[in-house]
């Protein structure tokens, strides 16, 4: 039956998840944290940051990442074959519709229109990340003590090196990871 609700739940993921892996995040969080409870907010949270981190796809690395937690490898494979299924069958099927209509105005618009939706699930994927990187347990309280400080000055630092500097985003993955750890150790936190 887990097998059935895995391969399901990634099946949906793969099949409206239009605009990418990012677009992905808000229906694999509905369906992983919030539908079925396999994993916690602050678990969905490490599993964005290794499937960005890992090469391929995000959604399928995400697949991939759930499946084993919850199963083990044969649970990988059914969410990971649930997630591209969709996308194998659509991408054929639209690359044949490509090919015989992309000059037909009404196909042209279709696509356009699903810029501004993709646009939003991409937003809503972004805030979600960061208040649950920034916040204790996910949630805004103006309490100080709630605000992951470090977290918000990681980011920054990040953010500069990425826009301003052009450094390579690997080593600013690494660079943080490690002045977290460093941080951690004379902190003792």
């Amino acid at each position: 039956m887990i097998y059935l609700q895995l391969f399901f739940s990634f099946l949906q993921v793969g099949a409206l998840s239009f605009g990418g892996g990012y677009a992905a995040m808000p229906l694999i969080q509905e369906q992983v944290v919030n539908l079925h409870g396999w994993l916690s907010m602050n678990a969905f949270t490490d599993l964005v940051t290794i499937a960005e981190m890992t090469p391929g796809p995000i959604a399928v690395n995400a697949a991939t990442f759930v499946g084993m937690q919850i199963i083990g490898p044969l649970g990988a494979v059914v969410a990971t074959l649930g997630c591209i299924l969709p996308s194998c069958v659509m991408v054929t099927l639209l690359a044949h519709l490509y090919t015989k209509y992309q000059n037909v105005s009404v196909f042209q618009g279709t696509l356009a229109s699903l810029r501004p939706a993709v646009v939003a699930m991409i937003a809503k994927a972004g805030v979600t990340i960061l208040i649950s990187s920034f916040f204790v347990n996910g949630t805004i309280q103006l309490i100080r003590q709630n605000i992951c400080v470090r977290m918000m000055v990681f980011f920054g630092i990040a953010l500069v090196l990425l826009r301003k500097f052009k450094v390579n985003p690997i080593l600013v993955m690494v660079l943080c990871g490690v002045a977290n750890v460093v941080f951690s150790m004379i902190a003792g936190v």
